[in-house]
């Protein structure tokens, strides 16, 4: 009697396991699980492990995530000259156009030096590349997008291949931050 009981209660918990598998569903345990991971050539060169990798950025916030991550130097420069740390740390749900020390140093140096010593000018420019809502790579395809700075930036593209304002390739998209979605660009992008 015993063993027949231990049987049923197996036959039970074996159905119960297999029934939304059958159904094509995942059991809740999995849900987590199906995030969309990071794409773009750039995301090769993000470290593989410690807290500038892609499992430590998603553990900090935005703006302390980029300060971990080599290839954002000169934009955490940018932040902390526009005195933007703390507000990008506790915004909530918010992307970020994060242009790279590349993008950066596409500007000649003598005007990269004066847009650094002008906090009002950068606090514009910097704002330009958030906006106030998390972006999913879906939406990128043909999007318009109200950012903090007031203005707007559009993007298009498909697939793992995506340009802002037509001009800022997204070279490492869909990185998740404690607070943010950040896509690493290219270029930077100037109010218009």
């Amino acid at each position: 009697m015993n063993t027949q009981h231990i049987r049923r209660r197996a036959a039970v918990a074996a159905a119960a396991f297999a029934l939304p598998i059958a159904l094509g569903a995942t059991a809740p345990a999995f849900a987590g699980s199906q995030q969309a991971e990071p794409y773009g050539p750039a995301c090769a060169s993000v470290p593989k492990e410690g807290s500038g990798s892609l499992e430590g950025m998603a553990k900090a916030p935005v703006a302390t995530a980029a300060s971990n991550n080599p290839a954002l130097s000169t934009l955490v420069t940018a932040v902390k000259k526009a005195g933007l740390v703390d507000t990008l740390n506790n915004a909530k749900g918010i992307t970020v156009f994060a242009p790279t020390n590349e993008a950066f140093a596409k500007i000649p140096k003598a005007e990269l030096d004066k847009i650094l010593a002008d906090k009002a000018e950068l606090t514009k420019i910097l704002t330009y590349h958030v906006v106030g809502e998390e972006i999913t790579p879906n939406q990128l395809g043909d999007g318009s997008f109200k950012t903090l700075e007031g203005g707007t930036l559009t993007t298009a593209g498909s697939g793992e291949s995506f340009t802002v304002n037509g001009k800022a390739k997204i070279v490492c998209g869909d990185v998740q931050t404690a607070n943010a979605k950040v896509n690493l660009i290219d270029t930077v992008l100037t109010p218009m």
